[in-house]
């Protein structure tokens, strides 16, 4: 990301009252050792990486939302 990187922008989401809420999902091309960390550490819900593997990622969206979201999801794809 040109400005900020994926760690800070989560960490001012979930630094704000009105967005702390949405849950996010971090999701990398390039995935280190202890990224999963760096992710849950700034605040992520879930992490991912990619190549993405379409269902995994929409078991994580069916936990993070309920079912019936993720179910609404898997229609559309």
């Amino acid at each position: 990301m040109p400005v900020v990187d994926g760690w800070e922008a989560t960490r001012r989401v979930k630094s704000d009252d009105a967005t702390r809420g949405v849950p996010v999902i971090g999701l990398t091309a390039h995935a280190m050792s202890g990224d999963r960390e760096k992710a849950i550490e700034a605040g992520c819900d879930d992490y991912d990486t990619k190549p993405v593997e379409l269902d995994r990622l929409i078991s994580k969206i069916d936990r993070l939302l309920g079912t019936a979201k993720g179910e609404a999801l898997r229609q559309v794809v």
